[in-house]
């Protein structure tokens, strides 16, 4: 049996964590961040900027000596990065959208401009629009890389979101400037539209474009295609593989990494260096025996939506993270939700706006109860307490 000595980067508590329906106690999320240290992943994600629970597992890992293990997932911006310092992790997951798509939809200088209002990049954009977009992204994402590494002194991950939909030369452009400052660049099909022969070209293209960068993939399942599509990156060269434990994940889930480390061994006669192939099994079973499955592929369920940024994104184009038309969208608020959750119910749903303030006090009570209930929360559930009056 061949071994590869490819990077194998945990997603389950982060990511895993928010498929709607999945709530993991603190307890739970120790338990299952010492089972997943067993199995020999380079490391696990997690946020601990979310909320108060996030922080205190942060904290608690770093004592239990599990710190060589931890990235913890942090927003662009120089207060993020130096929050993240002080929870006392050492490596951290710089994310930003790099699809024109999101781009567009993100960046304040246009959001700003009235004859792009209710726009998408759908609608006739100018191309010296497209072009500042990228140009204005690659500046964001490179100062605060330098400034991650240089400054802060950590070792720095970067998740390029969208990736698959992203403009190729844009892409390639964006893994030259990273290069210096990360230790792998992370392709994100975050909407799952990949299909296995584009993968295996996309990752083959990009590597011949490049240089001295490893690449590495996180792909969802939208469409049930994320496994087959993660054995053919790998193949064609990718060194690093992030998803969660039994596929659990926003809506159809990520790739199952037992399944990816499966396939290689019974496919390929592949194994992957370091991996504990007993205690995987430890951690699905674990998993499993809490009733978790990820949601099925094209299903309806698949189409609900917890995280806020998001959400955000979904206000203003349906197409953002949502690929299937003929599906509603399904907004659900918990511990991962942000302002624009209640937004979209009211302004979008509801045609009923409240102000900004109405707004962060009703995140700020619901990701309360939602830690404490260990629950996410209907839009009637929500309606239900807004005319009780738990929000005033």
């Amino acid at each position: 049996m061949k071994t590869l000595p490819i990077k194998i980067s945990d997603e389950t508590l982060r990511d895993g964590e928010q498929q709607v329906g999945i709530f993991f106690s603190l307890p739970t999320k120790h338990k299952l961040a010492h089972l997943i240290a067993q199995t020999g992943v380079s490391g696990f994600a997690i946020m601990p900027s979310v909320c108060e629970q996030e922080s205190e597992l942060a904290k608690t890992l770093i004592s239990d000596g599990l710190t060589h293990l931890i990235t913890a997932s942090t927003m662009m911006g120089k207060e993020y990065i130096d929050q993240a310092k002080k929870y006392g992790v050492k490596r951290i997951i710089l994310f930003h959208a790099v699809s024109d798509r999101l781009l567009f939809l993100r960046n304040p200088h246009v959001r700003l401009m009235s004859e792009y209002q209710d726009k998408t990049i759908d609608d006739d954009i100018p191309s010296h629009i497209i072009n500042k977009i990228r140009q204005d992204a690659l500046d964001v994402i490179v100062e605060n890389l330098r400034y991650a590494t240089q400054v802060a002194g950590l070792r720095v991950e970067f998740a390029a979101e969208d990736a698959s939909r992203a403009d190729f030369d844009f892409l390639v452009q964006c893994i030259c400037s990273c290069g210096p400052y990360i230790e792998h660049f992370l392709l994100c099909d975050t909407v799952g539209v990949l299909s296995p022969e584009k993968s295996y070209i996309w990752i083959n293209d990009l590597l011949q474009s490049t240089t001295g960068v490893e690449l590495g993939v996180h792909y969802h399942n939208d469409i049930g295609l994320a496994l087959e599509n993660t054995l053919q990156s790998v193949i064609a060269g990718a060194t690093t593989i992030s998803g969660t434990f039994c596929g659990i994940g926003e809506r159809a889930g990520n790739v199952a990494l037992e399944q990816v480390l499966n396939g290689l061994r019974v496919r390929f006669g592949i194994e992957v260096e370091g991996i504990n192939y007993d205690a995987v099994e430890v951690v699905t079973n674990y998993i499993e025996q809490m009733g978790i499955r990820p949601a099925h592929p094209y299903s309806q369920t698949a189409q609900s939506h917890q995280s806020g940024i998001h959400v955000n994104s979904l206000f203003r184009d349906p197409l953002s993270y949502a690929i299937f038309p003929h599906n509603d969208v399904n907004i659900v608020f918990g511990k991962w939700s942000g302002v624009s959750n209640f937004q979209y119910l009211f302004e979008k749903q509801l045609q009923n706006p409240q102000t900004r303030q109405k707004y962060e006090k009703m995140r700020a009570v619901i990701k309360s109860m939602a830690t404490e209930q260990e629950r996410y929360f209907t839009a009637s559930e929500v309606l239900k307490l807004w005319k009780d009056g738990i929000f005033e």
